[in-house]
């Protein structure tokens, strides 16, 4: 019998239906619009988001879960299970770990049956996603809550994104780079490939053709998985079509043991823009 019920945020790019099979807790990020605020995923869709977004890109804002939002989710596990493992956004990246905790510390008073654990995921997209995933996964096998921490710290190790950016007109809002450099950026047509490292979106190369960028990504993913059965999960942000095809290269040219798709987080779009495409992956 599963003893571990696991939360992590809106960030994970997990699909409702991945979330519903093992009963993952989602705490929404907000996305702010025009003086009003959505939850992600539960008040608005990612791809509703993406179109208030390219409406007007300026009003397009973002703010983390609050620790209320966290113990709501607390006390919804409680019902059910006598211990959580939350599995946060970077640390690095977002306060979303730091609310966790605070919420954790809340819960000791309100809850004082359940025990929780938070997680740093030291990641972001759906990297992090394949971190709660393998925790759930490790519950529903009936492991406790220990083995199932040690679980998740252990494909935190090995999970990963290789993301391409269309346009790199709005990256300037993740204070990386001044506006004005990501202007100059927009009108060479650059469209950055970034990836995550010690907790941090870093820059791992440039191209200038959506074309020669998906050749590159899966270039870099070839490198390092081989032939290895390898986990994939495709993103994108308002680029359907696209997306669906870089799903059928990955699986006519790798060795999927798993390959899902998923909608790019608006909560992270509002920095990268829409026509984002890549994927997290880990392999065996």
């Amino acid at each position: 019998m599963q003893q571990v019920a696991i939360i992590t945020d809106s960030i994970a790019c997990l699909t409702r239906e991945l979330v519903e099979q093992y009963g993952i807790g989602i705490v929404p990020i907000s996305i702010c619009f025009r003086d009003k605020v959505y939850r992600d995923w539960v008040d608005i869709t990612p791809n509703e988001a993406y179109e208030l977004f390219l409406q007007e890109p300026e009003r397009f804002t973002t703010s983390p879960a609050s620790p209320g939002r966290y113990l709501e989710a607390y006390h919804k596990a409680s019902n059910q299970k006598n211990n959580v493992l939350c599995v946060t956004l970077s640390a690095k990246l977002s306060t979303g770990y730091e609310m966790a905790c605070v919420a954790k510390e809340q819960a000791k008073t309100e809850l004082p049956q359940l025990s929780i654990e938070v997680l740093d995921s030291q990641s972001v997209t759906a990297a992090q996603g394949f971190i709660a995933l393998a925790a759930a996964r490790a519950a529903a096998e009936g492991k406790g809550l220990a083995d199932v921490v040690k679980v998740a710290e252990e494909m935190r190790d090995r999970a990963t994104f290789l993301i391409l950016v269309d346009t790199i007109r709005h990256v300037y809002r993740t204070g990386r780079i001044p506006k004005v450099a990501a202007q100059i950026g927009s009108i060479l047509k650059i469209k950055p490939i970034l990836t995550i490292s010690s907790g941090l979106v870093r820059f791992a190369g440039a191209v200038r053709s959506k074309e020669r960028g998906i050749n590159q990504i899966l270039k870099m993913m070839r490198d390092k998985v081989g032939q290895s059965p390898v986990h994939v999960a495709v993103m994108h942000a308002y680029a359907l079509d696209e997306a669906e095809r870089l799903m059928e290269r990955i699986s006519s040219e790798f060795n999927c043991a798993e390959l899902w798709l998923t909608e790019f987080s608006p909560v992270m779009g509002y920095a990268t823009g829409t026509g984002t495409l890549g994927f997290a992956y880990y392999w065996e």
